[in-house]
């Protein structure tokens, strides 16, 4: 059977890369077909329900800047909301929301049907249709044949699923739902490497058979923030998470499960994530330690079961909840379904270009998980580029590439495809080199102005960011003209455990201490009227202390930013032959051919090319 509708995208795959790529090209005005195994799990909380962390809320405040979703929904769905790391600098804050997992979805859902370019179709993908190196379409597995002019591959968890629990397995996609077959096996055929990844995910837990007493209280801010720079509200009656620990005697039992682990006995060939490793991993990698930090995270407001963050497991269902009993607080515990890890297929990413269309298939996508990354907020970000670039491709438009300076989505896509991966690769922001420059509360700053030129975020984000900056002025200009006389402002210089002043001083000067910040000076009732009448959001209030304290520092990283750049504008000729470099080594001319680099910048780096190898480089392109 043909279904006669043609489409410039189908998008194969309804999580969380998904529907970024879905809502991205439909908005940029593709006709788009979401194809997904289950319409009612489009945009499910597979593993723990939040969004955000570490880095990776900077990456929701970068989707959510250029136009996507995520940011959006999160904070409809979100019943706490954190900003991580506030006792450091400003380049490590990071915003973290817990989500009701049901709203989280059915927000999701309402945003893709009300979008007119977004059709949807309930089957599994089969088989790609190809002609001449040329993606076309998709066949089901009911038979069903669908022309496309691009097709973006999201397949998550699913390709080859292989869910492991004790000594058993079974084929599975996520649980209780079958994994996807068929497409692993074509792509092997047109010529591309696959690998095999696990992920895992801890058991869920009754609510009402915790004792909270005994446990850490963490509660959400006071001092309410968001994800999204457009009109969403900040959360309300926020719900707590809460802290408890395993101990030597929770280990004595998980180890006596170890020789039923798959982890241990060789079943799971797959490659596990470093920094989010399974209970069993982290009691073997970190022997020395007694006990581990858990986690108790609610699913959402009208909902006893709970997420267990912290003891990802695939021993079997017995040693789960023995070990469970011997924690503080879950003493009298109730499972409602037990920890597994999941194997599955997936495609390393130096196999793709930085639009992430595949080199090998043109208009052919890969997002997500089939990349090797782990995490919404990587996937998220992936679907929104995949998204936009196939609606480029088949609308003849310009390639759309973030650098490395520009986003933590530049950062991601560039390591991925340039250095690749044999592990689940999670975003931190030691990753990014310019972090100072790409902090979570600029990202508006940084991207809605590129994603207004795309189509892709609306007048109104552009309006709310330039209200933002002329705020940010108007305060910056107060501070600089206003002078403070040793009388006023001494007493809270000595509190704040800092010199005091002897003659009148600009507030912008008393400002860029390091333990003094704008809420400190609103005793100051000349600068509390100035930023009421004139309205002067939090938003903007951040801006301006940020670039008063670190303007040095920053301006610093721009120059560094931009002298690197420009190996970044230096093209390599795509008909380059590498193995003509005789001066370089054998490592640097194989890494070189594979990876086949755009420009010197991303040359330099590749893994095993050094700096002779990029100066020899730069000599036969004639630089």
């Amino acid at each position: 059977m043909i279904l006669e509708e043609k489409y410039d995208l189908i998008v194969v795959g309804g999580g969380h890369a998904g529907c970024e790529a879905a809502h991205a090209a439909a908005t940029l005005g593709s006709k788009t077909l979401l194809v997904t195994q289950n319409l009612e799990t489009i945009a499910r909380m597979s593993c723990n329900p939040a969004m955000g962390g570490i880095a990776k809320g900077q990456i929701i405040r970068e989707i959510d800047a250029l136009g996507g979703m995520s940011g959006i929904v999160t904070d409809e769905s979100a019943i706490q909301f954190r900003m991580l790391n506030k006792s450091k600098g400003p380049a490590m804050w990071s915003p973290r929301a817990q989500c009701d997992r049901k709203v989280f979805e059915q927000k999701w859902r309402e945003k893709l049907e009300s979008n007119l370019n977004i059709d949807f179709w309930q089957d599994m993908v089969y088989e790609l249709m190809i002609t001449d190196n040329k993606v076309c379409g998709i066949i089901t597995k009911m038979g069903v044949e669908i022309h496309s002019k691009s097709v973006v591959l999201c397949n998550g968890t699913f390709m080859n699923g292989l869910i492991h629990l004790g000594e058993k397995n079974y084929e599975g996609g996520r649980s209780g739902e079958p994994n996807s077959r068929g497409i692993t096996k074509q792509l092997i055929d047109l010529g591309f490497t696959k690998g095999r990844m696990k992920t895992g995910t801890p058991p869920r837990l009754d609510g009402r058979s915790i004792d909270y007493t005994v446990t850490e209280e963490q509660k959400g801010d006071t001092e309410l923030e968001k994800f999204s720079y457009s009109n969403t509200k900040v959360v309300e009656n926020q719900h707590s998470c809460f802290i408890t620990y395993t101990s030597d005697k929770v280990h004595e039992i998980l180890k006596e499960g170890f020789e039923k682990s798959p982890m241990f006995t060789g079943r799971i060939k797959g490659l596990g994530p470093r920094y989010c490793p399974s209970i069993e991993d982290k009691i073997e990698r970190f022997s020395s330690k007694n006990r581990h930090q858990l986690f108790i995270e609610p699913e959402g407001r009208n909902t006893i079961e709970i997420y267990l963050n912290g003891f990802s497991t695939s021993l079997p269902e017995d040693v789960q909840l023995k070990a469970l009993r011997q924690i503080k607080g879950l003493e009298k515990v109730k499972m409602f379904r037990s920890g597994y890890a999941i194997e599955y297929d997936y495609f390393p990413p130096t196999q793709l270009n930085h639009t992430l269309e595949t080199k090998l298939i043109e208009n052919l996508f890969f997002s997500g998980q089939i990349n090797g990354t782990t995490g919404y907020e990587e996937a998220a970000c992936q679907g929104l580029i995949a998204g936009i670039n196939a609606h480029q491709k088949t609308h003849n438009k310009e390639e759309f590439i973030l650098k490395r300076s520009e986003a933590y989505i530049g950062v991601l896509i560039d390591d991925l495809i340039t250095k690749g991966t044999k592990e689940p690769y999670r975003m931190f922001t030691s990753r990014a080199e310019y972090r100072l420059l790409l902090r979570q509360d600029n990202a508006d700053i940084r991207l809605t102005k590129i994603g207004y030129d795309l189509g892709l975020a609306s007048k109104e984000r552009l309006d709310i960011l330039s209200i933002k900056l002329n705020k940010s002025k108007l305060l910056t200009d107060y501070l600089k003209k206003q002078s403070l006389s040793p009388e006023n402002i001494n007493p809270l210089l000595e509190e704040k455990g800092t010199s005091v002043i002897k003659q009148k001083m600009k507030i912008m000067s008393i400002l860029s201490r390091p333990h003094i910040w704008i809420k400190d000076l609103l005793i100051l009732e000349n600068l509390k009227k100035f930023i009421e009448e004139n309205s002067i959001s939090k938003d903007s209030i951040t801006q301006t202390e940020i670039n008063i304290k670190y303007s040095g520092y920053i301006n610093k990283e721009k120059d560094t930013a931009e002298k690197l750049n420009k190996l970044e504008n230096i093209i390599i000729p795509e008909t380059f032959d590498y193995v003509e470099l005789h001066s370089v080594s054998t490592e640097g001319k194989e890494k070189l051919s594979e990876i086949k680099p755009k420009t010197i910048g991303q040359a330099s780096r590749i893994s095993g090319v050094s700096p002779s190898d990029i100066n020899i480089l730069l000599i036969y392109i004639g630089r």
